[in-house]
């Protein structure tokens, strides 16, 4: 066993599985809760992760494969390559462009067919063989809200200002335009999106 992250709420490790390396998400025991409600709701949380990675699959969206659920466990495909977060910086413009339009059609896919990822960060995006996958659904949920899809791309704009500040205007036009081209309900969101901004900005002063 290899961990790779080790997080708040779960460890990633690798895990050899007939001759195959996969890799495990487990979801850590929280002490301070009653252990059978505990595992209830790493249980049914791993569950849901699982659900929202089948469903992105089938709406478009490159997710890792889930192989199976084992309880708090979802074990996965390994993909390997490298972060949206670690990459992006050092690409040159064309290459940039091109993982701008992939991340503004993923949010689009995920968000047309009825969910939102919830942690949406350059951390949580990899790029292997010129693809864009997304990960990490446990903070995900199925819903229409545009509330909750206006939250989702607020969490991304504000990974880009704090990871790829030098690359924020650039980033945001273009995942943007490519969102709203791939998403019939995106002018609703963005009015919502100025409602959550302009919030935000009047609890900070």
């Amino acid at each position: 066993m290899k961990i790779i992250k080790r997080g708040a709420e779960a460890v990633l490790y690798l895990e050899e599985r007939n001759g195959k390396q996969v890799l495990v998400k487990d979801r850590i025991r929280k002490g301070y809760r009653i252990k059978e409600l505990d595992e209830q709701i790493r249980n049914s949380r791993t569950k849901r992760e699982e659900k929202l990675m089948v469903r992105a699959q089938r709406s478009g969206v490159n997710t890792p494969n889930v192989f199976s659920q084992e309880k708090t466990k979802l074990i996965m495909e390994y993909l390997g390559g490298a972060t949206v977060k670690d990459k992006l910086n050092d690409l040159p413009e064309s290459k940039r462009m091109r993982v701008y339009n992939l991340i503004g059609e993923s949010i689009a896919n995920i968000h047309r067919n009825g969910m939102v990822h919830g942690d949406l960060t350059t951390s949580n995006m990899i790029i292997v063989n010129k693809k864009l996958y997304i990960i990490d659904f446990g903070l995900g949920k199925a819903t229409t809200r545009i509330e909750d899809q206006a939250v989702d791309l607020y969490l991304l704009k504000e990974a880009l200002l704090s990871t790829h500040f030098r690359f924020l205007d650039e980033a945001w036009k273009n995942i943007t335009k490519v969102y709203r081209k791939k998403y019939p309900e995106a002018k609703q969101v963005f009015t919502r999106l100025e409602k959550i901004e302009s919030r935000r900005r009047y609890k900070s002063h």
